[in-house]
């Protein structure tokens, strides 16, 4: 893997990515295609060397585009999505457009010169699982955890695209013998995430002076993991997967959202109670889980970040010493949920 193609890099986990090749592996150079949306930013790449990394900016369904960039790569990892679930729910086709044309647009290049392929996806694809406090009398480990044998039951148009996008991958690779592989990942924190996201909109919502927003009752459950873990995991998967694997990401860290809301409160100084209740999103899932074994155990993979409250610490500490990097979108992130009641 000498020169590597990472669409999405300059989204936050593709350029936390990007960050993690060039600091971890001085060989190989990164081209990052990016259409830059609002959830793109060339500023999150300003500090990495230009001898390694080089962006190009476009869009992923642009086949004479992405045909002229493959040819001369080792390998293509598709980070790039539309991603953002409230986004999708109010516009679908966007979600549509790049996550299942564009991820054709990238197969197909790649299968045409038997370029290896590894698409980014997520555990949303699976649904939801039954929160822990309703799987009482039913023993323990029924429907615990998400597996890579989990069947697909998406709810969102957002998730339900990416399993689309998913299922592609794995016709390529059967039908064209595309060198593929595929991971699921659990939910993501640390520096670079766009504000509308739940930490960061909590984190800076502190910092604006703004009280904080729960979701519904706060007991849906997500599955966190540092981006630094995510972006070894995918290494691993790159480099020692086998063609045709699926691999679940996970550092097994669930956390109901009102748990994680209290805890950014208390290491920013806040009282418990001082945050909203706000409507729930429509179809929000329960909970998700990941069972990471098979990327464990056959790859060798673990993660680094397993102390999530130091994790948060560190990522609250990103945006308190990065405010020109958000401060300007806040109000924008604000009106946008305010219309929804959020």
């Amino acid at each position: 893997m000498k020169k590597i193609i990472v669409t999405g890099g300059a989204g936050f986990i593709g350029s936390n990515f990007v960050h993690y090749v060039v600091n971890h592996h001085p060989e190989v150079h990164v081209t990052v295609l990016d259409k830059l949306t609002y959830a793109g930013n060339c500023t999150n790449l300003a500090k990495l060397s230009k001898s390694r990394v080089k962006l190009v900016v476009g869009d992923i369904t642009d086949a004479k585009l992405v045909d002229s960039l493959v040819k001369d790569a080792d390998a293509v990892v598709h980070y790039a999505a539309e991603s953002h679930n409230d986004n999708s729910l109010k516009s679908p086709f966007p979600f549509v457009k790049t996550n299942l044309l564009g991820t054709y647009t990238l197969i197909e290049a790649c299968r045409k010169i038997n370029v290896r392929f590894h698409h980014i996806s997520t555990d949303e694809v699976y649904g939801d699982l039954p929160l822990r406090e309703n799987l009482l009398g039913h023993g323990e480990g029924i429907g615990e955890k998400f597996t890579d044998q989990t069947p697909y039951n998406p709810s969102s148009p957002y998730s339900s695209t990416k399993a689309g996008s998913d299922l592609l991958v794995k016709a390529w690779v059967r039908s064209f013998n595309l060198r593929a592989t595929i991971s699921n990942c659990s939910n993501n924190y640390g520096p670079y995430q766009h504000i509308e996201k739940f930490i960061p909109r909590q984190i800076t919502n502190i910092l604006s002076g703004i009280r904080p927003k729960l979701y519904g009752e706060g007991k849906n459950v997500r599955d966190w993991i540092h981006t630094n873990d995510h972006s070894s995991g995918v290494w691993a998967i790159l480099t020692k997967g086998y063609i045709g694997e699926t691999y679940l990401i996970g550092a097994d860290g669930e956390k109901n959202n009102k748990t994680v809301l209290a805890l950014i409160l208390e290491l920013m100084g806040k009282p418990a109670d001082a945050f909203d209740y706000v409507n729930d999103r429509a179809g929000h899932d329960l909970r998700y889980a990941i069972d990471s074994k098979k990327l464990r155990e056959e790859l060798g993979w673990t993660p680094q970040f397993t102390n999530f409250c130091d994790g948060l610490k560190t990522t609250i500490d990103w945006y308190k010493n990065n405010r020109p990097w958000w401060e300007t979108k806040k109000k924008a992130v604000e009106e946008n949920y305010a219309k929804n009641g959020q």
